[in-house]
């Protein structure tokens, strides 16, 4: 019973620390914020090189900007069809992990003493 308590102790000990602010706290958040940040920027550089990187394709390549889908140019259906469910995906993508994100720093405030 004691183990129990003890285990108990600390992760009250850690969420008074995370509510009161303390040191402990604002450390422990700031990982969370920079996990988050650090996730939006890389998720942002896949949307940059994903799209930004099409236009670069077809100024370098302009005979892939002259090919035809079902009589309508590649350009236009890269940038005005495909790009959309690219951009859901990655939203979606973004959402999951960061999700994951969260689940990872509750289950470290909960996490009892060992």
């Amino acid at each position: 019973m004691a183990e129990v308590s003890r285990r108990q102790d600390r992760a009250e000990r850690t969420r008074a620390e995370l509510a009161e602010q303390t040191r402990i706290g604002e450390t422990l958040v700031r990982g969370l914020v920079r996990a988050q940040l650090a996730l939006a920027l890389r998720l942002s550089l896949v949307v940059l090189i994903g799209l930004g990187g099409l236009p670069w394709l077809f100024a370098i390549a302009p005979s892939v900007g002259r090919v035809t889908v079902l009589g309508v140019n590649l350009p236009w259906l890269l940038l005005g069809v495909a790009s959309f469910p690219f951009l859901v995906l990655v939203g979606w993508a973004y959402v999951r992990w960061a999700e994951r994100n969260e689940q990872d720093f509750t289950d470290l405030v909960q996490r009892p003493e060992r």
